[in-house]
């Protein structure tokens, strides 16, 4: 089955915990602190591979997530970092937020993006310890990993994409021209999803691709040509094929106003794109009126027949030299990893009962496993009044004695918290 979109679930690996940890020592109650720290979550890359075709994998199992890290130990033993989560994907495949922004256009084998990043692992004791807490009796908690819902959208990339009408001979065409075996049959939409085929011109190759035929309308959703439009667009030539055949309710010519007009209206610049043109079925006694009637061999139509192979090797010799061409004007699409702006550190705002505090940095400071330990309670405000956090509370008025969470911790706020 060839699936070309999926949305996938993912999950960073979650940051292990630190731990508190003594070393007894004679005359010092606490003794020296030993508490590791613990590791951090896995990231979440998607890659591009050619070791993968389709992204039916991940129709199957939409649920990924990164390993976790360890927790932290006594005698200085950090936890173990979570194993990152690699998920290989076809080249020419695009990554998109559930919004559906584009993150990366991962057009080449070994194009990678992140696209979620593990959980930082918590500090131990031993790490915290420091001139104003010589044995802290606290630790950092690890930090969850982020999740999200992605989007992933195949575009094949092939040199040259077969565009025309259902039964127009496509299918037959690739069949006849490469080793490639799509189904055929003598019904409308006989092809159910993209074909590719390697075509070899006299030791020049390129990748031709058979795509489901187009009705008018397809870029609207009529039909099942509008799934694949994506695959035209990474397709360096259109070649344009035209049924003669008495079947088809619409002429040559109509077809090709037909098709071209769809093509712009998925996406403007596949009208302009190199095309090559030619009239199907040639053993039928109206395909050499219509090519007359487009111009004919003058006009640059080719008349092919793929069963009976009548200028088919004509044709892929223009299709070949359009590629060729094509290839030395154009370079290949690299592909692109889409920087957004680093957000604010923190969000402050108030729900109607208290402060709601959002954020990394508003979430790390006071990420310890005990906030009832004094010296944790002291190490966490203090945090907040580095971050700013405690400015901006009191900037948009915020008393004594008003309640603020921050993840799941609720505090009341205080003047003395926010002063130095």
């Amino acid at each position: 089955m060839f699936v070309d979109e999926v949305v996938v679930h993912l999950r960073a690996g979650d940051g292990g915990a630190g731990v508190v940890s003594f070393e007894k020592i004679k005359g010092r109650p606490r003794g020296k602190p030993l508490g590791g720290s613990g590791g951090r979550g896995g990231d979440v890359i998607i890659e591009a591979s050619t070791a993968i075709s389709t992204l039916l994998d991940y129709q199957r199992r939409p649920h990924r997530r990164a390993g976790s890290g360890t927790h932290g130990s006594g005698d200085l033993q950090s936890g173990k970092s979570g194993e990152d989560l690699v998920l290989r994907v076809p080249p020419g495949t695009v990554v998109k937020d559930p919004s559906g922004t584009v993150l990366a256009d991962l057009a080449r084998p070994g194009q990678r993006v992140t696209v979620l990043t593990g959980g930082r692992g918590g500090k131990g004791n031993q790490a915290l310890s420091g001139r104003r807490h010589l044995a802290p009796a606290f630790a950092e908690q690890g930090e969850y990993g982020a999740s999200t819902d992605v989007i992933l959208e195949l575009k094949l990339i092939a040199d040259a994409a077969l565009v025309g009408f259902p039964n127009a001979g496509k299918s037959t065409l690739v069949s006849t021209v490469s080793a490639a075996r799509p189904r055929i049959a003598d019904y409308p939409f006989t092809t159910l999803e993209p074909n590719l085929g390697v075509v070899d011109v006299d030791g020049r190759q390129f990748v031709l691709a058979d795509v489901p035929g187009l009705i008018e309308g397809a870029a609207e959703g009529r039909g099942l040509g509008h799934l694949f439009l994506r695959h035209v667009e990474r397709a360096r030539v259109l070649v344009i094929l035209l049924d003669p055949s008495p079947l088809q309710e619409a002429s040559c010519e109509q077809q090709l106003a037909i098709l071209l007009a769809e093509l712009e209206a998925h996406d403007p610049a596949l009208a302009a794109r190199e095309r090559v043109v030619a009239v199907t079925k040639a053993d039928l006694g109206e395909a050499a009126e219509a090519h007359e009637r487009l111009g004919g061999s003058d006009a640059g139509i080719h008349l092919v027949s793929a069963a009976t192979g009548a200028g088919v090797a004509g044709l892929m010799h223009r299709v070949a030299d359009a590629v060729a061409r094509v290839e030395a004007d154009l370079p290949d699409g690299e592909g692109y990893i889409l920087h957004r702006p680093v957000m604010p550190a923190f969000d402050v705002h108030h729900d109607g009962e208290r402060w709601v505090v959002s954020g990394l940095a508003a979430e790390r400071a006071v990420a310890f496993d005990d906030l009832t330990v004094p010296g944790a309670a002291e190490a966490a405000a203090r945090r907040l009044r580095s971050a700013g956090i405690d400015a901006v509370l009191r900037s948009q008025g915020a008393v004594d004695g008003d309640e603020v969470r921050i993840g799941d911790v609720i505090f009341e706020f205080t003047e003395e918290m926010s002063s130095e």
